[in-house]
């Protein structure tokens, strides 16, 4: 029988102080050990579920302020580096032990489909392996970001390519009705991870930068979780009990576990039962159909608290603070009552917005800032949705289906309260009393506040102008989408007229005869909107703030499309 060996990985997750998360998928159950060149070392056994084997590795023992080579032993076989590779080392590269005033750079994106050989469709170069390639070719630890922020759609179970295709149509037995073209199972789920992450250039790339993800609607189907309807139609698909509950527990596998810290893995409820047992597919096969029932009562705070599991996570580099945002799962979708967070979750949200740090980072899969043109267009859509007379309700219901108004705009509470909090913080007012922001001890106001986001195939700068004249922070929507997909040509003028005064006016102004109120906050583009692929990065300097956009050239190079301060006056 043969050795067990890497099918994914390494990838490295999370570095925390001296500890670092490494992940990896093995072809066998094995013991997973990681070695640094100076060293720190951690051990893990497998845990098996579906016929695969995975482990997620805490190393102990890093140095600070220092980027250490490192080894993956699958059982006592040295499986990476991979001999001949061609390839610089991977490193673990930490902090110093005091990096309050280190610099923090995060590489961001959306939206990226199988490399360019594998995909259905001839799409423009993908950005993200552009970016690894530069590193590749001038390897130097001091260049590496300090994380990897991947806002959704970091694999496609309903645009799959050719390859996985051809696989689905060998497969003989698959739910009644499943789509030909759609994955459906967990082990189905693994061949889009396996394909993404085994490209060479990503794999080298997410083993030596840490990296972090939240899923869109794309990791489980197109427009996932619009509204309380179409919760409704897709439960009458025999194929979509499966999908849904596969998609979830493989997301859990491949992307949320290596989320959590190391001391946030010990904790996580679901962890401890997967690697108590000898087969966890049916742990996971509970969970994800739990999981997905959940959104179900997520009006209700007090039944939704005693289930719920959370997807939103927080995690802070120097001075400073990200805070990662659930925007398709635990969703609130009673029409009058939509929320983007269930009022538990955003009680979390609100705790860890608070604190000390400079600079401030909410990630979510969705632009909070839409072009004005289309943000007016949703929120009158929310509001014909929420009309008393059944026949405007269906009719709204079937445009925010059909035009995918389901973005922050299309969730006024959400969109209201998140800047709302943003003045409040960037006033240096805001404090917590109870579920409430209200008067108290004051927080120093944070130096910048950024919102980044995807999903829209699109990339811009908007900078949010707040009524109060004593809200100082500046506040910007960082859109960096995609990293490889491309938005149909017919649709770019359409989001460029968005951001049009003349269009805007008008579509306000259709807002306002449905009695929609004017937003709290205004807000105009700064750079873009660029419709290539690109990749992004945010760097936070003391109290400065930057981020630069860059898109592939035809040759599958990166060009800088878009540079812009944060912190200066506009």
């Amino acid at each position: 029988m043969p050795s067990p060996r890497l099918l994914i990985g390494p990838l490295l997750r999370r570095v925390v102080g001296t500890r670092a998360t490494v992940w990896v998928e093995t072809s066998g159950p094995a013991v997973v050990t990681v070695r640094t060149t100076d060293g720190a070392f951690g051990s893990a056994p497998t845990f098996t579920a579906y016929d695969h084997h995975y482990a997620i590795v805490v190393v102990e023992g890093l140095t600070p302020d220092s980027a250490t080579e490192y080894e993956v032993r699958v059982d006592d076989e040295v499986t990476w580096p991979v001999p001949g590779g061609g390839f610089p080392p991977s490193v673990i590269r930490t902090r110093a032990a005091d990096d309050a005033d280190q610099p923090v750079r995060l590489l961001f994106g959306s939206c990226r489909e199988t490399t360019q050989h594998a995909t259905a469709r001839k799409l423009p170069p993908d950005a993200l392996d552009a970016y690894a390639r530069r590193l590749i070719a001038a390897p130097d630890p001091a260049a590496l970001p300090d994380l990897l922020v991947l806002l959704g759609d970091q694999v496609y179970a309903d645009e799959t390519s050719p390859t996985v295709r051809r696989l689905l149509k060998r497969r003989r037995r698959r739910p009644k009705d499943a789509p030909a073209t759609q994955v459906v199972s967990f082990d189905e789920y693994t061949k889009l991870y396996l394909e993404s992450w085994r490209d060479p250039e990503i794999r080298w790339l997410l083993s030596t930068v840490p990296s972090v993800m939240i899923f869109d609607d794309h990791e489980v189907i197109d427009d996932w979780n619009t509204s309380k309807s179409w919760r409704a139609d897709m439960r009458g698909q025999a194929w979509w009990p499966e999908r849904i509950r596969s998609g979830l527990a493989s997301y859990w596998v491949y992307q949320h576990l290596g989320n959590l810290s190391p001391d946030e893995i010990a904790a996580d409820p679901v962890y401890a039962k997967v690697v108590a047992a000898e087969d966890a597919s049916g742990v996971l096969h509970e969970f994800g159909e739990r999981v997905d029932t959940e959104a179900d009562v997520a009006h209700d705070t007090e039944r939704w608290r005693a289930v719920q599991y959370q997807w939103s996570y927080a995690l802070d580099l120097g001075r400073t603070r990200l805070v990662m945002l659930d925007n398709r799962s635990s969703r609130v979708l009673e029409p009058g009552q939509r929320a983007m967070l269930p009022s538990g979750e955003w009680s979390w949200f609100l705790d860890q917005a608070h604190g000390v740090y400079d600079h401030l980072v909410v990630g979510a899969s969705l632009p909070w800032l839409l072009p004005p043109g289309i943000h007016h267009v949703e929120a009158w859509n929310e509001k014909l949705a929420d009309s008393g007379r059944p026949w405007v309700a269906k009719l709204a219901e079937q445009m925010r289906r059909a035009w995918d108004l389901e973005h922050w705009a299309s969730f006024r509470r959400s969109f209201d309260a998140l800047g709302e909090l943003f003045a409040r913080l960037g006033s240096g007012r805001a404090a917590r009393t109870g579920d409430r922001i209200g008067a108290g001890p004051a927080y120093a106001a944070p130096a910048s506040i950024s919102v980044l986001g995807g999903d829209v195939h699109h990339s811009y700068v908007a900078r949010a102008r707040f009524a109060d004249p004593s809200v100082h922070t500046p506040v910007h929507q960082l859109t960096c989408s995609p990293i490889h997909n491309q938005v149909p040509a017919a649709m770019r003028p359409l989001m460029k007229l968005g951001w049009n005064p003349g269009p805007s006016s008008a579509t306000r102004a259709l807002a306002r005869s449905a009695g929609v109120r004017r937003p709290l906050v205004r807000w105009k583009k700064l750079a873009g909107p660029y419709f290539g692929n690109a990749i992004a990065t945010l760097a936070h300097t003391g109290r400065a703030a930057e981020v630069v956009i860059e898109g592939t050239t035809s040759d599958g190079h990166l060009r800088e499309v878009a540079r812009q301060r944060l912190t200066a006056t506009e």
